[in-house]
């Protein structure tokens, strides 16, 4: 009888319910490469998907036929020109817009709170996207306004990732995520956690407000979970974060800019 592996590879941990293992084995070993990476022995490739070499060999030849992979003449291998084509053809057709919109609508379906997604603009933060919360009672910032960076849950997000210094922008990057409560406006709480692109580069802060009698500790979790999903929609990786510690949101003041 065939051999059974004592557990489950790393590709087969990963592999899509319902779908072909050979074809999910295959696209586990093209995400292998990782940022830095210009070319993997056979034993480095074997190591991070958790597969036979025998296993390995067959899919490459396959992803090689593909020019999905190429192997060089020292025997490595390194991802193949059809991977640059379907890049191009990606970028081509990419919309910012279409990926982080149904991530803020689905925030906002979520806490029924107003959802945006902040970029750095020179010495501020412009709103570049937002859905409104269904409440009434709102705060009523829109899309293609400029808010402070140094004031607000979204501008200390995108200021912590740009490496500012003080306590609570180590925290920020430590927990991926903050709360505060009248940072920008006595009465707006703000939660916000940051969004990566593929190549780990910060793309922007998604950030939830409401009135601050209706902050819930709750969207902590919430927005994190927002933006480690979009990140995973934009090709990026969220790095590891340290849980926070229960407690009421913070109030951030002058010491930390």
């Amino acid at each position: 009888m065939p051999r059974k592996a004592a557990q489950l590879s790393e590709a087969d941990k990963h592999a899509a319910e319902g779908g072909a293992v050979a074809v999910d084995r295959a696209l586990f070993v093209l995400s292998a490469f990782r940022a830095g990476d210009t070319t993997l022995a056979l034993a480095e490739l074997a190591l991070r998907s958790g597969l036979y070499k025998s296993t390995l060999l067959r899919l490459l030849a396959s992803l090689e036929h593909a020019r999905l992979i190429q192997r060089h003449a020292d025997g490595r291998y390194g991802l193949g020109p059809e991977v640059a084509r379907l890049n191009a053809v990606y970028a081509a057709s990419f919309s910012l817009e279409q990926v982080v919109m149904p991530a803020l609508r689905e925030l906002v379906r979520v806490t029924k709170e107003s959802a945006a997604f902040h970029i750095q603009q020179g010495e501020h933060r412009l709103c570049l996207y937002r859905v409104d919360s269904p409440q009434p009672v709102r705060d009523h910032i829109m899309a293609g306004d400029l808010l402070p960076l140094n004031r607000g849950a979204g501008g200390r997000v995108l200021r912590a990732f740009a490496g500012a210094r003080g306590e609570l922008y180590q925290r920020i990057r430590d927990e991926g995520v903050i709360a505060l409560v009248g940072d920008r406006s006595p009465d707006i709480a703000g939660v916000s956690s940051p969004v990566f692109g593929p190549a780990g580069e910060l793309k922007g802060a998604l950030t939830l407000t409401c009135p601050t009698p209706r902050f819930s500790e709750a969207f902590r979790d919430q927005v994190l979970d927002a933006a480690r999903s979009l990140t995973d929609a934009l090709g990026g990786t969220f790095p590891e974060v340290t849980p926070a510690n229960p407690a009421s949101p913070s109030h951030a003041g002058p010491q930390d800019d």
